[in-house]
């Protein structure tokens, strides 16, 4: 009864997404002159089921570096674009910029370009399911996890509130959770409402088999919204603490970055599979940062290729 009310949800979920309240227009979804998406600079059939995403564009390289063959390479601003294939199995390694703003981005034209006609720019009559994964970097909340350690993300916790403008954020929020998270921290009314989104299950296990597994905050910036503080001063200076501190059943916040909470989001609102797994750079609660970075990102990107193709 339980599975057939969560697909029921999901195909009601769905339906809403063919259901649109004013016709789609050309500034709405902007396609180039090659038939191309607007930023991305990717045409309908340049996208394989199954995408890498990183917020640095050298990553991108890193990743291609694996592949058996590449088909081709493509940058336009901070995307960038590498599709091949590794073991046989295609795939695209993308670049999306740093933070949540720039996943709205990526996350809304993959899912255009696999389910909305660019020629007509209506739905499509069959949903297509792409698997995401986000392949990232940053920074733990705890003094006894080291740097280097793998993290997968159970859920992502927003914190920047870009997911509020959209409607459907109701229906994938994890109310209960994040009920608790606003009640345990003391969360200040003067910053932008929270939520908490669960990825792919299925997923995550796969890629749960190395490090350790937890949510993963996400922030609308470096400094500030993750507790820094240069010259100028933090409007909740206790955050860090409030949020290391934070337990509910299994649940424990184990690391801040900028992408993995609109990642979750835009893919249990729009019907994809999506998982995020980072390594640790940083210790925040120590003041560690690692003296290996390519070596981590390598050990990252080698993980989750395997066991992708596996």
């Amino acid at each position: 009864m339980f599975v057939i009310l969560i697909l029921t949800k999901f195909h009601h979920r769905l339906h809403r997404l063919t259901q649109r309240d004013t016709e789609m227009k050309e500034s709405d979804l902007i396609i180039n002159s090659d038939g191309s998406i607007y930023h991305l600079k990717l045409r309908p059939e340049e996208i394989p089921d199954l995408i890498l995403i990183s917020g640095d564009p050298a990553r991108t390289s890193l990743i291609s570096d694996h592949f058996d063959q590449i088909e081709f390479k493509r940058q336009n601003r901070e995307f960038v674009s590498h599709l091949g294939s590794y073991n046989g199995k295609r795939m695209l390694a993308l670049s999306t910029g740093i933070g949540p703003d720039n996943i709205d981005i990526v996350m809304n034209e993959l899912d255009a370009l696999a389910n909305i006609s660019l020629e007509t720019r209506q739905p499509a009559s069959h949903h297509r399911i792409l698997t995401i994964v986000r392949i990232g970097t940053s920074g733990t909340l705890h003094a006894d996890i080291p740097v280097g350690t793998l993290v997968t993300a159970s859920h992502g916790l927003g914190m920047d509130g870009s997911l509020n403008f959209y409607r459907e954020l109701e229906d994938v929020n994890d109310a209960e959770l994040t009920g608790e998270f606003l009640k345990q921290t003391n969360w200040p009314a003067f910053l932008p409402s929270p939520y908490i989104i669960p990825g792919t299950p299925d997923l995550i296990q796969m890629l749960s088999t190395t490090g350790i597994t937890g949510i993963t905050a996400t922030a609308g910036g470096f400094y500030g919204p993750q507790g820094r503080q240069l010259r100028l001063h933090n409007s909740f200076p206790d955050m860090l603490e409030a949020m290391a501190k934070f337990s509910y059943k299994e649940h424990r916040i184990i690391n801040f970055e900028m992408e993995t909470s609109s990642l979750y989001g835009f893919g249990k609102m729009l019907g994809h599979q999506v998982a995020s797994i980072c390594v640790l750079l940083a210790n925040r609660a120590t003041g560690e940062y690692t003296k290996s970075i390519r070596v981590d990102e390598q050990k990252l990107i080698a993980h989750v290729l395997n066991i992708m193709t596996a």
